[in-house]
């Protein structure tokens, strides 16, 4: 391995679909931990906390540590434990809610009176009255902040493609004529801050993703070189756009293979 080098890993459609392990992900995970390789596990999902996901992971035959995974929640924290104090107002999962349970949280009802909206995965969830509730919290304080986890158009669900959370906030963002502050992918800030986490420069860095705008344009928007997965929601239409992937892989069963090529 060359010296100083690190991967970031996405999860779902990189090691999983959904609940089905793509075939040789926990041996390149392996292959990692052997190899010493610095790496962090980076997904968007806001539907589990960081504990479900490690204990999802390991039923998968792949080890990992909570503090080895870096999610959107665990983003906002940072970000807002550097702010001033306000009321946050929560849009995310249930399971996401207890990861943010530290904050000084509205009620779940409010209409009025956050300091800060953050707006994850609801899924199935969402209605016209929750929406507009989030809409109501923005227009009533003009200096509130809207806060996406992350940016993801849409995920592989078990019944086929769905909307993820970035059509919703696009939403408030047109209704409330504000600029949402995005912690996940494909954000800047996210991927600076994985790096920083592996107390690595960017471009000692690899992002592998199945999704060329989120995971490959992202990473490589901060000089992270990004590798697309065939696997999870890659198309052969996401080799023909405007980001080009560093290196292309079969699945991350490759990774080993491909390592020394990659960094070399």
């Amino acid at each position: 391995m060359a010296a100083g080098k690190g991967i970031l890993l996405d999860l779902d459609g990189v090691l999983y679909d959904g609940e089905v392990l793509v075939p040789g992900a926990a041996e390149a995970v392996d292959w990692i931990h052997g190899q010493e390789i610095p790496h962090l596990f980076l997904t968007n999902t806001t539907s589990r906390p960081r504990a479900a996901l490690v204990e999802k992971l390991a039923r998968f035959g792949i080890h990992a540590e909570e503090s080895s995974i870096w999610t959107p929640p665990a983003a906002t924290l940072a970000w807002l434990h550097g702010r001033p104090a306000g009321k946050t107002a929560l849009f995310v999962p249930e399971a996401t809610r207890s990861e943010l349970s530290s904050l000084d949280l509205c009620d779940e009802t409010a209409e009025s009176g956050a300091d800060y909206l953050v707006v994850g995965d609801l899924g199935e969830t969402w209605d016209f009255a929750t929406l507009n509730r989030a809409f109501r919290l923005l227009y009533d304080k003009p200096d509130a902040v809207l806060i996406a986890l992350g940016m993801t158009r849409f995920w592989r669900s078990p019944s086929g493609v769905a909307l993820d959370v970035a059509p919703f906030v696009a939403a408030l963002e047109h209704a409330a004529d504000r600029k949402a502050v995005v912690l996940g992918k494909p954000a800047a800030a996210f991927f600076e801050a994985a790096a920083a986490k592996l107390t690595l420069p960017p471009e000692q860095l690899w992002m592998i993703g199945d999704d060329v705008r989120t995971d490959v344009g992202g990473a490589q928007g901060v000089g992270i070189r990004g590798a697309l997965v065939r696997t999870g929601k890659f198309r052969p239409a996401d080799l023909e756009g405007e980001t080009r992937p560093d290196a292309v892989l079969a699945s991350i069963a490759e990774l080993p293979q491909r390592w020394g090529e990659m960094v070399g």
